[in-house]
């Protein structure tokens, strides 16, 4: 059996010398190597970024959908979008486990596991597309994908369904990021509050930010915002525009009596949100970018031309703990898990 490099780098086809993700194809035969796992894919989560931009490309036709995705991993031996750059997730069945990683890993032949990885670093392979989700950004298939050495994942919990599980486990980052990132009295904004990573981050938010602190939440629509107004998630909600910088820095002043957030999150799915994201900020705040539409450029350069000093952080979907910390939202706050669990499972 061959052995290979624990970031994949034996996968990369070209440009030789990168890693996984940011190469244009990588090797998706489906024999392992020494230091990796084999899965049987039951379900891909596209991340809502990408799955937005295919669905808008294909105008919504399913058929259209399926013939874009299957192109991309034809092409490049992984479901990355090429205009986001972004892929998404997937649960699957453990099918085979390289002999180096014994002793490595707790897992075995038959475990039910999520990745928690990118599609976009994946090497996958897709045999049919048996059902397009839209509403949740999911598709069920037929196929396989490989685990790398360094690779992260998780068992998928026995007490939930497995695609409620999924749709959390696709956005553990930010939950668990903004459970780092907010201390007790901070004001939070948090802009997509009604989507699925907005509503885990309202969350943990109001759980960090205490009685001393005011989160509020930002829906992209009233019916996203009366989302999470039922919930009781927030202090403030309202719904806006988030390409609409002017508009939202004028409410968060009214709304924090000139003072701006301490942290603002962002989790939309669509572009041109870094400028409402910075003026929500005041000096020395945190800007979260969870959002993989955001433009590290319009970011830097436009954080700049308003004379703002914030600490913006790219959105890592991986921090230490991140399943457990999301997958406790749910357990914790039964009204999150029954809508959840009514759109997604």
């Amino acid at each position: 059996m061959k052995k290979g490099c624990p970031y994949g780098t034996h996968r990369v086809i070209e440009p030789k010398g990168v890693l996984p993700q940011p190469a244009e194809k990588i090797d998706n035969t489906m024999e392992i190597y020494d230091n990796e796992i084999l899965i049987d894919v039951q379900t891909l989560n596209i991340d809502s970024a990408s799955f937005t931009q295919i669905e808008k490309q294909a105008e919504g036709n399913i058929e259209e959908i399926k013939k874009i995705m299957m192109g991309l991993v034809e092409k490049q031996g992984k479901h990355k979008n090429p205009v986001t750059g972004s892929g998404g997730m997937l649960i699957g069945t453990v099918k085979e486990i390289g002999p180096a990683l014994e002793g490595k890993t707790d897992l075995k032949v038959g475990d039910k596991i999520a990745t928690l990885v990118s599609l976009s670093l994946t090497p996958l392979v897709i045999e049919e597309i048996l059902e397009v989700r839209p509403d949740v950004d999911q598709v069920d298939i037929k196929g396989q994908a490989i685990l790398f050495e360094s690779g992260i994942y998780a068992v998928l919990p026995d007490d939930m369904p497995e695609n409620l599980a999924l749709s959390v486990l696709d956005v553990a980052g930010a939950p668990a990021q903004t459970a780092k990132l907010v201390k007790p009295g901070d004001s939070v904004v948090v802009i997509g509050g009604g989507g699925k990573s907005g509503l885990l981050c309202l969350y943990e938010a109001k759980k960090r930010a205490g009685v001393t602190g005011k989160v509020i939440c930002i829906g992209g629509s009233e019916k996203s915002k009366s989302r999470a107004e039922r919930l009781g998630l927030a202090d403030e909600y309202f719904a806006a525009d988030a390409t609409d910088a002017i508009l939202i820095y004028n409410r968060i002043m009214e709304l924090t009596d000139g003072k701006l957030a301490d942290v603002v999150i962002n989790c939309v799915n669509i572009p041109n949100t870094e400028m409402a994201s910075i003026l929500a900020c005041k000096d020395e705040g945190i800007v979260y970018f969870f959002s993989m539409a955001t433009s590290f450029t319009k970011a830097a350069l436009g954080a700049e031309g308003v004379g703002k000093d914030v600490t913006m952080i790219v959105g890592n979907g991986y921090t230490k703990g991140h399943a457990k910390i999301a997958l406790q939202v749910l357990r914790e706050c039964q009204p999150l898990k029954e809508l959840f669990t009514e759109m997604y499972a």
